[in-house]
């Protein structure tokens, strides 16, 4: 089942890249570059295998020989990227990562390959494997990298700043909504077991989509009324009047943001709405940025067993 997942995760991120790279294939030389697997020592098993993948998974790659890059498919880089982080790093285990991106600072060639990968594996709201914690350690390895000028460092700065917001295990940022009597309170105030931020726009296909799965889960709705759980549904936008006319459940706390403070600040990422981010009791964050309601119901389970 890993596999298929793999799979169908790879070919979903690289057929862009497979249809941009048909334009100019009469005047590329032949493709004869391969990436050469490696396999764990036959007496490992289950988790060892897995652990063993992790640090040896590009022993056989030559971070020195930026030829290979130009030789090769980007898609079946793309397709072993994806192999490898799906299928042995995980969604918030940046060491991996940053070890990968110290091998492949040898050169701007081969750093500017993989950051490229890794933007669109990591930082793209479309993207399954987004994640804040894979992507800190390739935005620090450009910010390290002399090969960039203080200009070029600008990008990665802002990203940088963006992603260490909100990290999982951190305590959530702080921040004012006005409700629909007028009144302004701060997400601090707002106490609970767990709190579910929920960062919507009306006009959002996937908002719906998102709200439906909210409300009909019989686990939220068990947590909504026994006030363990608490949503606050937060709208960033500056048309208030959208706002209104879309209203929510009444056991939520909907609110807007007035004078769009929370974007003006950073406070959160908005690139990409709806976004969902589970809080304990403390605000401390235990999922950040998701789209997935079944992750934060799967998470909810073993909380409050």
């Amino acid at each position: 089942m890993r596999k298929i997942a793999v799979i169908f995760i790879a070919l979903l991120l690289v057929s862009c890249i497979s249809r941009q790279g048909q334009k100019s294939t009469q005047a590329q030389p032949p493709i004869r570059a391969h990436f050469s697997r490696v396999l764990p020592p036959s007496h490992l098993s289950g988790q060892q295998r897995g652990e063993w993948m992790t640090d040896h998974f590009w022993d056989r790659f030559d971070f020195a020989d930026t030829l290979f890059l130009e030789r090769v498919d980007s898609a079946e880089m793309m397709r072993v990227y994806v192999e490898y982080v799906a299928a042995y790093v995980g969604p918030n285990n940046g060491e991996p990562i940053k070890k990968l991106m110290s091998k492949a600072s040898a050169s701007r060639k081969m750093l500017d390959y993989f950051v490229g990968m890794s933007e669109r594996l990591f930082h793209d709201p479309n993207s399954p494997l987004r994640s804040d914690e894979l992507y800190i350690p390739v935005l620090e390895a450009q910010i390290a990298a002399p090969y960039y000028d203080e200009y070029e460092k600008m990008a990665p700065q802002y990203d940088l700043a963006l992603a260490t917001q909100n990290r999982i295990g951190h305590k959530a940022n702080d921040f004012r909504f006005t409700v629909a009597s007028g009144k302004s309170q701060n997400l601090y105030s707002v106490k609970a077991d767990f709190v579910l931020i929920y960062i919507n726009n009306p006009g959002c296909p996937m908002c719906r989509s998102i709200q439906q799965e909210l409300e009909s889960d019989a686990l939220i709705a068990q947590l909504l009324a026994s006030k363990r759980l608490k949503i606050v549904a937060l709208y960033p936008d500056e048309d208030i009047s959208l706002w209104k006319s879309h209203p929510l459940p009444k056991q939520w706390i909907s609110g807007y943001d007035k004078g769009t403070v929370v974007e003006k600040n950073r406070t959160y990422d908005l690139r990409a709405i709806p976004a969902l981010y589970l809080l304990d009791k403390d605000k401390t964050v235990l999922v950040k940025d998701s789209t997935s309601v079944q992750h934060i119901v799967q998470l909810l389970a073993q909380q409050t067993l």
